[in-house]
């Protein structure tokens, strides 16, 4: 599958936030989204998703336009910064929610078999976004978007979950963004860098540096 975004602008009041953008992702590849702090990545990944409308957009999959939100089509999976999995529910629940196999989460995660029963929010900001993280990874799509995946996890789970997208863009679309960049150079086939509203398809990790996204040396 190929999902391609293009002509893509969005503004906030006088702000323009995008504009113009193009992004290709597929099957078989994790493309990724860098840029700075405020640059309009959550807002790009919003809108590929459906839930935020720009003043333009044109989605394709495989060649062909989609004129709904690609969330109504079933074949995408969002994971978005906040958590997203209801607090009342016990962890175990969770995953029978979302269809994916709780005794297969253990075997990655053994730590975590001791909190079957626990309510999601009785674990650290961490230990929730694992599970999240691994939910929208397993959870059945043909694409998946995952903004931050990274971010407040221990450095032990970020190697396994970095695994487990190398498993899953076997027989999905992923496409990922993070501000540990490091985390998203290695786990990466296709990089684009947003900014000035516009995104810049990487052939070069060096480029990083000459967009100054990346001091000199931090590569």
């Amino acid at each position: 599958m190929v999902l391609e975004v293009d002509n893509i602008e969005l503004n906030f009041k006088n702000k323009r936030i995008l504009n113009g953008i193009y992004l290709r992702a597929e099957t078989g590849k994790v493309t990724s989204i860098l840029g700075s702090n405020g640059c309009g990545k959550s807002s790009l990944l919003n809108i590929i998703f459906g839930n935020l409308k720009p003043k333009y957009k044109l989605v394709r999959v495989d060649g062909k336009a989609v004129l709904k939100p690609l969330y109504k089509t079933g074949i995408i999976k969002y994971l978005p910064q906040y958590h997203f999995i209801p607090n009342g529910i016990s962890i175990k629940t969770a995953f029978k929610l979302f269809g994916v196999d709780w005794k297969a989460f253990v075997k990655t995660f053994g730590a975590f078999e001791k909190y079957a029963s626990y309510k999601v929010n009785k674990l650290s900001g961490g230990e929730r976004r694992v599970i999240e993280t691994y939910i929208i990874l397993k959870s059945k799509s043909n694409i998946t978007i995952l903004d931050e995946p990274f971010s407040h996890i221990a450095p032990l789970y970020i190697e396994t979950i970095k695994t487990l997208i190398k498993e899953e863009k076997k027989q999905k679309v992923m496409l990922i963004s993070d501000h540990l960049y490091k985390h998203i150079i290695e786990s990466s086939d296709a990089i684009y860098l947003l900014k000035n509203a516009s995104t810049k398809a990487i052939k070069d990790l060096k480029e990083l540096e000459d967009y100054r996204y990346l001091s000199e040396g931090q590569l």
